[in-house]
């Protein structure tokens, strides 16, 4: 990917939800004034939630979610549903579409409501219905919440959504920064980035790119090496740098060989504090220490990929944890968006980096953890335990 390109986890995140044929593409395509969403007069055109990434001017980098109708029928109609469900935990702002006797809009206000997401009241297609006053009243009355009348067709009413999609954004929906609390413009930051199986041939991997985006947004001046170079490397350095972020996977190595005065700190760990939260990860690490050979933990991972070899989360993490507390340790993974409601039965959760969930969404699943009372954590922050240096590392 472009340095310059804002990837997909960290845009505004923005679901149409509505019943089926209430216009939820077309309002899609009347917002970014494209035809990116498939538009029919059938009824549930749309089926699995669609992402399109745009940028749209006085809101930014966005990325809008047309999802299933909520009134589909069938046994694929739910499954539809909860795809839109699951959509739902990825909002950030939701445009909740108005029709027929707004029971339906009235169950799933409670529900978007419940997930503390922002809700825009849309009327849709004015140019077809002359909505009376009453109805706008209704809606005000029984909802709280004042309808944007818009029309797909004649862009009545588009730009006072986009307005309203403006204001509603929330207060801190992405972190600042990924590494902008740990420097200050001039200091020299060395990324230690092993160069292994799971490193993609010619490129490097999402979190390497934007940690080094973010370093030079911030006037620093990075430093690339490898696991096997870092000696070299520091040795070419005048002074130590202010800052060292490695693989998680390499702590141990590199904490033994960093200068005195070098903070320390892990991709991982830096994204644990970007996408989630980090207070809550290094609590939940503290779990670690109560594990047993009967205990059952449950990896996260975001994306869904081959199995490699040295997977740090279906072979590294499960190793070093039964390595230190016995083989009879039970390990489920889980990856993408297959992660199950129920977690009482895990002793402990660790999850990925998240590069490519948006916040929002790696909050909900921090949220139903606290919610069922099992500790949460992240790669960068469990290994930095087991390797008994969480204390000593930044973040």
């Amino acid at each position: 990917m472009s340095l310059t390109n804002t990837p997909s986890a960290n845009r505004l995140h923005i679901g149409l939800f509505g019943r089926r044929n209430s216009g939820k593409s077309s309002l899609i395509n009347a917002l970014t004034n494209q035809e990116i969403a498939l538009v029919s007069e059938v009824a549930g055109t749309t089926t699995d939630p669609v992402y399109k990434a745009m940028e749209i001017h006085g809101i930014g980098p966005c990325m809008f979610i047309d999802t299933a109708g909520l009134d589909d029928t069938g046994e694929l109609g739910k499954l539809r549903v909860r795809k839109t469900r699951e959509a739902m935990k990825k909002t950030d702002v939701a445009l909740l579409l108005f029709s027929g006797d707004f029971s339906l809009e009235a169950e799933w206000l409670k529900e978007l409501k419940a997930e503390n997401i922002p809700v825009i009241a849309v009327l849709n297609k004015s140019d077809i219905f002359a909505y009376e006053e009453s109805v706008v009243h209704e809606i005000e009355e029984r909802f709280g919440l004042t309808p944007c009348l818009v029309s797909t067709v004649t862009k009545a009413g588009i730009p006072e959504l986009v307005e309203q999609i403006a204001r509603k954004i929330p207060e801190g929906f992405e972190a600042e920064s990924i590494v902008g609390h740990l420097v200050s413009p001039g200091d020299v930051v060395m990324l230690v980035m092993p160069q292994d199986i799971q490193a993609p041939k010619g490129r490097l991997i999402l979190p390497q790119v934007q940690t080094i985006r973010d370093l030079l947004d911030h006037h620093c001046i990075p430093v690339c090496t490898t696991t096997e170079q870092l000696d070299t490397a520091l040795a070419g350095l005048k002074e130590p740098p202010k800052l060292i972020i490695t693989d998680s996977q390499a702590f141990q190595d590199v904490y033994a060989k960093k200068p005195e005065s070098s903070l320390l700190t892990s991709f991982s760990v830096l994204f644990a504090q970007y996408k989630g939260d980090i207070e809550e990860f290094v609590r939940g690490a503290q779990a670690i220490d109560s594990l047993t050979e009967t205990s059952h933990v449950l990896i996260a991972e975001a994306c869904t990929h081959a199995p490699l070899t040295e997977d740090i989360g279906r072979v590294k993490i499960p190793r070093a944890l039964r390595k230190r507390f016995g083989e009879g340790l039970k390990v489920t993974v889980v990856s993408g968006v297959d992660f199950p409601e129920d977690l009482t039965g895990y002793d402990l959760m660790i999850h990925c980096g998240a590069c490519m969930f948006n916040r929002k969404y790696v909050l909900s699943r921090v949220e139903r953890a606290r919610n069922q009372g099992v500790p949460i954590t992240n790669y960068g922050v469990a290994l930095a335990k087991l390797t008994g240096i969480l204390e000593k590392i930044s973040y």
